[in-house]
């Protein structure tokens, strides 16, 4: 297995996992993000912008294996983060998202978030195991929601309750 360092994302990161991210794009099947981004709006999105809570990457020697990112997008209830993880395809690095979600995971208990949500493709399977493998819990469905091609995907949502119950678990 290689070794990961696990750090804060910068702005100066965007280049390199804008490359990273536009290769899952491009093979498309796992992301709902069907088109290109550019390093700016990638910085915009997970690092830098208005939304973006935490990011942090995986480095593996030279390069970035992946990213993941809290976010506060949409209308989710208060002290709840949305989470996205993006893993290099080639050469894909065994371990990059474990290692990746404890960093993120104490991120947002610094933060104060209560729940973790990800929003998953059904055609996902290798997304879907990933979070169900780091403790997330199905609680809903979006059923039919369309790509740019018009072809409906199921989304399934999950959740990481973040705050330990009073049994201290």
């Amino acid at each position: 297995m290689a070794q990961l360092t696990i750090r804060e994302a910068t702005v100066d990161d965007a280049e390199e996992l804008c490359g990273l991210i536009n290769e899952i794009i491009e093979a498309g099947g796992t992301t709902a993000i069907e088109e290109p981004l550019s390093p700016e709006l990638l910085a915009d999105w997970f690092i830098s912008g208005e939304f973006a809570l935490t990011c942090h990457v995986a480095q593996a020697g030279s390069g970035l294996a992946g990213f993941q990112s809290l976010s506060l997008y949409g209308d989710l209830p208060e002290a709840w983060a949305d989470i996205a993880t993006f893993a290099r395809l080639n050469p894909k690095i065994p371990g990059v998202g474990t290692a990746l979600f404890a960093a993120t995971l104490a991120a947002a208990r610094k933060r104060k978030i209560d729940i973790i949500n990800a929003t998953i493709r059904a055609d996902n399977t290798g997304g879907l195991a990933y979070y169900e493998k780091m403790g997330f819990r199905t609680y809903n469905t979006l059923e039919k929601v369309p790509l740019r091609d018009g072809t409906s995907v199921d989304r399934i949502q999950k959740q990481y309750q973040v705050k330990e119950d009073r049994s201290g678990r």
